[in-house]
């Protein structure tokens, strides 16, 4: 099965969160696709990454708490397996509240708060 991209849209976020949340996906992703943010002075800050479920774990990732210095709002859009997976890997990681979700024929986008 071909890769898939996953995209990862923080708002409300420092750049130290938005690396948090990065790390909490990596396992179950691999390496975002991008340098994880250092600027302090971005308002939106943006991970992608290329799932291929053949490479990776079925199974989201099991990681310890998350560390965040406010709530955080996360846009995950991709593949729905893709978007399911990264979903409940944030929600194992941190405290997550269900903002919504939006499903197209090939595609679907879901919104998290994240809560310190």
């Amino acid at each position: 099965m071909s890769g898939t991209e996953l995209t990862v849209t923080l708002s409300g976020a420092t750049a130290a969160d938005a690396r948090a949340v990065v790390r909490v996906l990596e396992p179950a992703f691999g390496q975002a696709k991008e340098e994880p943010p250092t600027s302090e002075d971005v308002t939106v800050h943006t991970a992608r990454f290329e799932h291929d479920p053949a490479d990776r774990a079925a199974e989201p990732a099991a990681g310890g708490p998350g560390h965040l210095s406010g709530a955080v709002t996360v846009t995950v859009q991709g593949a729905p397996e893709a978007v399911s997976m990264a979903r409940e890997s944030l929600a194992h990681a941190f405290t997550a509240q269900d903002q919504g979700s939006v499903s197209g024929d090939q595609e679907q986008e879901w919104q998290l708060l994240l809560e310190p």
